[in-house]
């Protein structure tokens, strides 16, 4: 099985095509460290500022961003009372963060370098280019980094950015960097499903939260009685196809690192994975049934290609089942 397009074929793909290069990515991350850094030093030195702490997150801050994402963000604890409390105006609680970072940055930056965007305010570095989210998170003082985050549907969500990465790094911690790698490699994955899908008509929802939640369930539980394949990433495809394909996911899926598996909310919403912070919120509470059909169906075709690479007679057929996953730079070397 798998013997013509192998695990070491895929983490090549990955260091060459998918990976964002080590010196990118430590250069976003200096220059996130250095708006944060500016940021909690204003802070420090205003103890009463209503700004109260910023925490990274995001695909960058977890290590797991891929080279067509631009997800480089980070999440500012506002203090919820100084804004009219958690249920205040979007628009005038980003009007109100885009002034606080005016005012941290000084005449330093033209004001044209803070724009408001999608529930956030990006912050545009000049010299790099690199545009950095500033996203809103309501704080009212809980421990652990809990606040409430302004969905794109306009709730207000309990979250934790530092237990979302706590999450993510303890399954890395037991799996090793590969862990991290095999999510990249699905993200690009559904990178090229969504881009094909985009070409053809609706939108292909496919979340990335999603894809690492998926990962998450699978490490923890294995699938048909046997592991999680991580270390053999044409294996670990098939059974993170397999899953989402023999599931319809239409099985829930939860986890209990930080509250019991019966603190989960009912309810009857089409595809249900849960945040494994926060027992109330759905991460695929939009998805409908078309949205679930739709996505099943395109893992199913990804399936048969990886069925279809396990069987190939020689190399040649396997890369080119594995290009309908991954586009035509496949392999990369």
């Amino acid at each position: 099985m798998h013997s013509h397009v192998t695990h070491a074929d895929l983490s090549a793909f990955a260091v060459n095509k998918v990976n964002v290069p080590s010196e990118t990515a430590k250069s976003r991350r200096t220059q996130v460290a250095h708006l944060r850094t500016r940021l909690e030093s204003y802070i420090a030195d205003h103890p009463d500022y209503d700004l109260v702490k910023m925490r990274g997150s995001g695909s960058v801050a977890k290590h797991t961003a891929i080279k067509t994402s631009s997800d480089t963000d980070i999440a500012a604890y506002v203090r919820a009372g100084a804004v009219g409390g958690v249920d205040v105006d979007e628009t005038k609680l980003l009007e109100w963060l885009r002034d606080r970072c005016v005012e941290v940055y000084g005449a330093t930056k033209d004001a044209s370098d803070f724009e408001i965007s999608h529930h956030a305010v990006g912050i545009t570095m000049r010299v790099s280019g690199l545009k950095i989210d500033v996203a809103p998170v309501l704080y009212e003082g809980e421990p652990e980094d809990r606040g409430y985050l302004v969905t794109p549907t306009g709730d207000r969500v309990l979250t934790s950015v530092t237990l979302h990465k706590d999450f993510l790094n303890r399954r890395r911690a037991q799996a090793g960097p590969q862990y991290k790698e095999f999510i990249r490699l699905v993200k690009a994955f559904v990178h090229r499903a969504k881009t094909e899908a985009a070409a053809a008509g609706p939108e292909l929802r496919f979340k990335s939260f999603l894809v690492e939640l998926i990962v998450a369930h699978l490490w923890d539980n294995g699938w048909l009685s046997k592991p999680f394949a991580i270390d053999d990433y044409p294996r670990a495809f098939e059974q993170f196809l397999a899953h989402i394909v023999m599931t319809e996911l239409k099985e829930p899926i939860l986890f209990t690192d930080y509250y019991e598996a019966n603190n989960i909310d009912t309810c009857t919403d089409a595809v249900q994975v849960w945040d494994p912070v926060n027992p109330s919120n759905n991460v695929t509470r939009g998805y409908s049934d078309n949205d679930r059909q739709r996505l099943v169906t395109r893992c199913s075709e990804a399936l048969d290609k990886v069925n279809t690479a396990s069987a190939a007679a020689n190399k040649t057929a396997a890369v080119a089942a594995w290009k309908t996953l991954f586009g035509p730079t496949f392999p990369g070397a």
